[in-house]
């Protein structure tokens, strides 16, 4: 179920995520004007004070009936900005938190103190109960194709292995592009969409006309899983490491996402990524390079159709 922050405020159960250097204010202020959750990484804003100059600008934005917006916060140790960033987040009463690379209980109470809610990203289910010990309100599911910092298993096996213990929001992210595949993540038991890299092809990403393009040209084969680029595995369109000059024959192909020592610090991932371009399996029905509110009114009319569709079918 939703918190009750987010009943009866959103068209489509969606939740445009934050994409390292892609999602800005442009991107989160579209969706959330279209009444689905937008968010942008803080570490996007490259420096404290701008993280604040955006915030304001955010939220001057937003219409009366706009969805709540979100801020991604690394909490790894190799954020130096953890502590900056989470006194900006409070300054604004950031609605909602998207916490990385940990759970990190303190800052799920600082986040609540101020009425905000956290929602945590995972990979498998012992994430997931480390996040829910942490007392976050909401776990997001990363499943097998998804871009970024993705997991390795089969979406219907990672919601349902979580839903075991945990009965709060869940939110399923990995290769949803259409209205008919959110209703898929709610059916199989996710309370919101996770939608990443259909958002990257739109107007008001931060992405380049190329890296856009290359979305629009590449397909579910194209994307590797590849530890080269973070010092983790995570999903990249291979034209772009191979644009960038990376041997082919040597990328290897870790089991499962290890927070640990091998990660790298957050300038050095930064430099990689401005040039190595993430992608989710899903790129394969990507086709154009809609505005966000065409994309939104485009999900809308799918998940309404797929809807009647099945309520036709059940008689």
């Amino acid at each position: 179920m939703l918190p009750s922050s987010l009943q009866g405020r959103l068209s489509i159960p969606a939740f445009c995520a934050p994409m390292f250097l892609v999602s800005g204010v442009e991107l989160t202020k579209a969706a959330c004007n279209q009444r689905i959750i937008g968010s942008f990484p803080a570490l996007n804003a490259r420096t404290t004070e701008l993280l604040d100059t955006w915030l304001t600008e955010l939220k001057a934005g937003l219409n009366a009936d706009a969805a709540p917006f979100a801020a991604n916060l690394v909490v790894h140790r190799t954020n130096p900005r953890v502590e900056a960033d989470l006194a900006i987040l409070e300054k604004h009463r950031v609605p909602i938190v998207v916490t990385s690379l940990g759970a990190v209980s303190e800052v799920v109470k600082r986040v609540q103190s101020w009425g905000g809610i956290v929602f945590h990203d995972v990979v498998n289910s012992r994430h997931a109960k480390k996040a829910a010990e942490a007392g976050v309100d909401g776990i997001i599911a990363v499943a097998n194709g998804a871009g970024g910092h993705a997991g390795t298993l089969n979406p219907f096996a990672l919601v349902s292995e979580i839903r075991t213990f945990w009965n709060k929001t869940l939110l399923l992210a990995g290769c949803m592009n259409h209205g008919a595949q959110v209703l898929a993540a709610e059916a199989m038991g996710a309370d919101l969409a996770y939608l990443g890299t259909r958002f990257i092809g739109t107007r008001e990403s931060a992405a380049s006309d190329a890296y856009k393009q290359m979305l629009v040209d590449a397909r579910a084969e194209d994307i590797l899983y590849t530890p080269a680029v973070s010092g983790v595995p995570a999903s990249f369109m291979r034209q772009s490491l191979e644009a960038a000059g990376y041997d082919m024959t040597k990328l290897g192909r870790a089991g499962d996402v290890n927070y640990g020592e091998k990660l790298k610090p957050v300038d050095d991932e930064a430099k990689a990524w401005k040039t190595v371009w993430s992608a989710g399996q899903g790129v394969g029905t990507i086709r154009d390079i809609p505005s966000v509110a065409e994309l939104c009114e485009r999900l809308r009319s799918e998940y309404a159709e797929a809807k009647a569709r099945l309520t036709r079918a059940a008689g």
